[in-house]
C-alpha cells in the first residue's frame, strides 16, 4: 500500500525529524505494538482518529498508521480528523471539511468543522475506533476535547475504543490553575490545570473513571501502553504536532506562551519561531524585533506586516513550571493595559482570577500560591489512573 503522503511537502518534513524518535532506545509508542490491539481489530470494521504524527516505525522504515494497518488487514472504513487536519497544514481554528483521500480512497471525516463528535450517521457501520493522536501535554491542546467526544459517541454507539498511547513531551510536572467549569470550552473541558503531566491513555482512563462524560457514560476502552517510558523519559516529537509548535523548545514553552495568545501580543505566529518569542509593535523598549507574515499554520497572522518589539526565547532554560514571567513582563510593556487582556483570556487560563490578580499587582509567588489548594485535589486524582512511573 502506498504511503498516502507520498510527494507531498509535509510528507518529506516529517521524514526530516524521524531519528530523533527511533533514537529514543527501546521506546515503542502504543501504535507500535500491534501484538496488543490487532487481535481486537481483526474482522471488524474500523474507524481511525489521526493526523500527520500517526506514524510508527515498521521493521526499520517509518510508516503512517494508516498504512500499517491497511497492510496487516484491518478494515479500515474511516478517518477521523482533528483540528489541523490530517495532513496537519489547517490553521490554528480553521475549519476543516470532509475529503477523500487521493491514495487510498478512505473517506476522511472532519472532527474540526460542522461536526466536533460525530453522529450515529458516521458511525453505524463501525465495530471499533482506534485513536492515535500526538498531545503535548497543555489543557488547552483541543486534541483532549477531541478525545472526549470521541469517546463519548463511542459510549452512545457501543463501539469500543482503542487508544495507542504516545509520550507527552509535557509529562514532567504538573502545574498551572485548575479549570472553573464556569469556563468549560473546546480549549479546556475538564477540571484540569493547564500542565496535567499525563499521556493522552492515562488521560482517557481519567475521562472515564471520573465520569465526565455526559450523563457518567462510560467508554468500553483499552489502552495499548508504551513500552519502555515513564513521565520523565526525555522525548523529541520527530514531527510538529500542529503547524505552530515546530520543534522541542515550542513545545516546551507552549504552555506558559499560549496565555500571551488572548491578549494583544503575539507569540511569534507568522515567523519561523512561533511559542519561542513574544512582542509587539509598541514594546519598543524590548530587544529583540519580528516581522509576521503569512506561513504554515498562520495565513493571517496577529500585526501581519508590522514591525514588533519583544524578546527572544529560543535559548532560556525549558521551564520545570508554568511560567507566568512572560506575561507578566508583557502585561508590565503595554501602553494600554486596560486593553492588553483580550476577551477569551478567562477561557484560557481557565480561571478568571488570574487576570484580576495581574491587575492588581500580585507577584509570581502570591499568584502560584493561590494554585496550590486545587493543584493538590487534582494530584491526588491523577495519580488513581497513572500508567506510567
Amino acid at each position: 500500500m502506498q504511503n498516502p503522503f507520498k510527494n507531498t511537502f509535509l510528507f518529506w518534513l516529517m521524514l526530516g525529524g524521524l531519528i530523533q524518535l527511533y533514537a529514543q532506545q527501546g521506546l515503542k509508542t502504543g501504535a507500535e505494538r500491534p501484538e496488543l490491539y490487532l487481535p481486537m481489530l481483526k474482522g471488524k470494521k474500523v474507524g481511525l482518529v489521526a493526523h500527520q504524527a500517526s506514524l510508527v516505525n515498521q521493521n526499520g522504515k517509518t510508516v503512517h498508521l494508516v498504512d500499517q494497518l491497511l497492510e496487516q488487514g484491518v478494515a479500515l472504513h474511516s478517518i477521523f480528523a482533528p483540528e489541523h487536519g490530517f495532513r496537519g497544514t489547517a490553521d490554528n481554528g480553521e475549519k476543516i471539511k470532509d475529503q477523500k483521500d487521493p491514495k487510498t480512497g478512505l473517506p476522511i471525516l472532519s472532527l474540526y468543522g460542522k461536526q466536533r463528535k460525530p453522529g450515529p450517521e458516521r458511525l453505524n457501520e463501525l465495530e471499533a475506533i482506534v485513536f492515535d493522536l500526538q498531545d503535548v501535554g497543555a489543557r488547552f491542546y483541543t486534541y483532549l476535547s477531541t478525545l472526549h467526544y470521541i469517546m463519548e459517541a463511542c459510549a452512545e454507539n457501543q463501539i469500543p475504543l482503542v487508544v495507542l498511547d504516545r509520550p507527552n513531551p509535557n509529562a514532567h510536572y504538573v502545574d498551572g490553575p485548575v479549570l472553573d467549569l464556569k469556563h468549560q470550552s473546546f480549549v479546556g473541558m475538564h477540571p484540569v490545570p493547564i500542565v496535567y503531566g499525563m499521556t493522552i491513555g492515562e488521560y482517557a482512563k481519567m475521562i472515564n473513571g471520573e465520569g465526565w462524560l455526559k450523563q457518567g457514560l462510560k467508554t468500553n476502552l483499552m489502552v495499548v501502553p508504551i513500552e519502555n517510558y515513564t513521565h520523565t523519559t526525555a522525548y523529541n516529537l520527530p514531527v510538529r504536532p500542529s503547524p505552530n509548535l515546530p520543534n522541542a523548545q515550542a513545545i516546551a514553552l507552549y504552555p506558559s506562551l499560549c496565555l500571551l495568545e488572548p491578549t494583544v501580543a503575539s507569540v511569534g505566529r507568522g515567523t519561523s519561531f512561533q511559542f519561542q518569542i513574544f512582542g509587539h509593535p509598541d514594546y519598543t523598549e524590548l530587544p529583540f524585533s519580528f516581522t509576521p507574515q503569512p506561513n504554515l499554520g498562520a495565513k493571517y497572522p496577529k500585526f501581519k506586516g508590522q514591525l514588533c518589539y519583544g524578546k527572544d526565547l529560543r535559548n532560556v532554560e525549558k521551564p520545570k513550571q508554568i511560567s507566568l514571567q512572560w506575561l507578566m513582563e508583557a502585561y508590565q510593556a503595554s501602553t494600554n493595559k486596560d486593553a492588553f487582556f483580550l476577551k477569551g483570556f478567562a477561557r484560557i487560563a481557565g480561571v478568571s482570577e488570574l487576570q484580576n490578580q495581574i491587575e492588581m499587582g500580585w507577584n509570581t509567588e502570591q499568584i502560584r500560591e493561590s494554585w496550590q489548594p486545587k493543584l493538590a485535589q487534582f494530584k491526588a486524582i491523577r495519580k488513581k489512573y497513572l500508567i506510567y512511573p
